[in-house]
This record gives structure tokens, sequence and C-alpha cells, in this order.
């Protein structure tokens, strides 16, 4: 028999064991964006959401159905800029932490 974990609740039991890792991982969703990988961005932020703020509590937060969540941020999904952004909001002020945006230039 191999020694399996399952993944969603590895990342709940670490998310609760180390908040640096939450916002870490709140980082990365958003830097994969901001860099053109919508789709691993969404995979991660809907571990976080699950981690932290659950789906139906982020509903209630921002007005959508929990279902329409759950789809947006599913492999295929397709939200929206307005939805994104509360979806980001609502996990940023959950984990109380600001985003700091640095750029650089391209080479």
């Amino acid at each position: 028999m191999a020694l399996t974990r399952n993944f969603k609740q590895t990342v709940v039991e670490r998310v609760e064991r180390d908040p640096r890792f939450a916002t870490a991982l709140l980082d990365e969703a958003a830097t994969l964006f901001l860099s053109g990988e919508p789709k691993t961005a969404r995979l991660i932020l809907r571990d976080l959401v699950n981690a932290t703020i659950g789906f139906e509590k982020l509903a209630e937060v921002t007005e959508k159905p929990s279902k329409s969540l759950h789809r947006m941020l599913s492999p295929k999904g397709n939200p929206s800029m307005d939805n994104l952004a509360a979806i980001f909001s609502a996990v940023r002020h959950r984990l109380k932490v600001a985003f700091e945006v640095h750029t650089i230039k391209a080479a």
C-alpha cells in the first residue's frame, strides 16, 4: 500500500499551521495571473479558498453563488475581472494582507 495524503487536506493543514504559506499562495496566484498563466493561478486560488475562507463564506462576501465561484476557479473557468477582484479581495481580507506591486523591466 502506497503512503499518500490528500493534497487538499495537506494544503489546509499547512495554511492553518503557517500563515506565511497562505500569503505565499495568494502572492503566487496574483503573480501567475499577471504573468499570463491564469489556469494555474485559478487552481492555486481555488485551493487557497478551500483552505481559508471556504466557498460558502466566499459566496456570502462576493454575493455570487457558490457553484458559480467553483466554476470560475475550475481549470476551464473564465472569471470576469470584477469577479476575480472580488475573490482576491475576500481572500486578502481573510488573511489580513495587502498587495504591494513591484515591476521589473522586461529584457
